[in-house]
């Protein structure tokens, strides 16, 4: 593996991972051959936007009451494509899951505090017709990767500028490569496409975030992701454990902050099984709405 330049900027995933976009064409290509043997409900639409849209993958044996499982792509909040991440159902898949990948809005012609409500309104339209779709919505789970976990984190948080807690309520997350701390983002080599403000840095930090107590969080990365995304994992998981949320760190030998979403994608290897026995076991343990125990904390 080739060295970075001393001062390459640590969210710049390409300085970091020669062969990005050899890996970025394997979850693309793994993600077509997926979507072409399986039962696939694409572009179903949870808002008037555009990009307000979800692929949603059945199992072949589709049992009442299975588990749901939403994923949110990342892309530093100003690219991604869902049908590029098409490939994350097949855990989800593999254990009678019905599996949704969504997409939504970009920077920076979109503010992010749009993004969290766009994803926030996907996860209450994938409850509501659960039913309908032969899924239990106590059975929800989400999970997403590098901007996509900033993203689902906010399914059990409240930002600053939040007026209310998020209505619909998750069993759990899988949070995977994600950026907890924002305070970089406006400066770094996103400056000019994102154009993420200090404001919304602020407002739409997880780390300054109240947190729900209820759903478990998987915290997970590579081994060999920057520096930035290990400290803010390990926050964010101390974090949550204080305030006496379920939560597990999870750090991939030898896996860096792409194909960290090929491990997630199979169901043979260690992120693959983990997102399967999420989706498998997490629950509900109270009634809807959930509770609004929540509590603000920085580590």
């Amino acid at each position: 593996m080739s060295r970075p330049e001393p001062d390459a900027d640590p969210y710049r995933i390409r300085s970091f991972v020669p062969d990005f976009d050899a890996i970025t064409a394997e979850i693309a290509a793994r993600s077509k051959a997926l979507a072409a043997r399986s039962l696939i409900w694409s572009g179903s639409s949870y808002g008037e936007c555009a990009r307000e849209r979800m692929d949603i993958l059945l199992p072949p044996n589709l049992r009442q009451g299975a588990p749901i499982h939403m994923f949110v792509h990342g892309g530093y909040w100003r690219s991604g494509d869902k049908a590029d991440y098409t490939c994350i159902a097949a855990p989800v898949l593999a254990v009678g899951g019905i599996a949704a990948i969504v997409e939504y809005d970009l920077m920076p012609g979109t503010r992010l505090g749009t993004l969290v409500g766009q994803v926030r309104r996907a996860a209450a339209w994938l409850a509501a017709r659960a039913p309908g779709l032969g899924a239990d919505p106590a059975r929800l789970t989400v999970s997403g990767h590098s901007a996509g976990a900033h993203l689902a984190s906010y399914l059990a948080a409240t930002g600053r500028s939040d007026a209310s807690l998020p209505a619909t309520p998750v069993a759990g997350l899988l949070l995977l490569s994600g950026i907890y701390d924002l305070s970089g983002i406006p400066e770094s080599f996103l400056k000019e496409e994102a154009r993420m403000t200090e404001a919304e840095a602020a407002n739409w930090s997880p780390l300054t975030a109240r947190q729900q107590i209820g759903p478990k969080r998987i915290i997970a990365l590579g081994a060999e992701e920057t520096e930035p995304f290990h400290a803010q994992a390990g926050r964010l998981h101390r974090l949550c454990r204080g305030l006496g949320v379920k939560t597990e760190l999870m750090v991939r030998p030898g896996l860096n902050h792409m194909n960290v979403v090929l491990d997630l994608a199979d169901p043979d290897q260690p992120l693959g099984q983990k997102l399967a026995n999420l989706v498998q076991s997490a629950r509900l343990q109270v009634a809807l709405p959930f509770p609004g125990a929540t509590r603000a904390g920085v580590v």
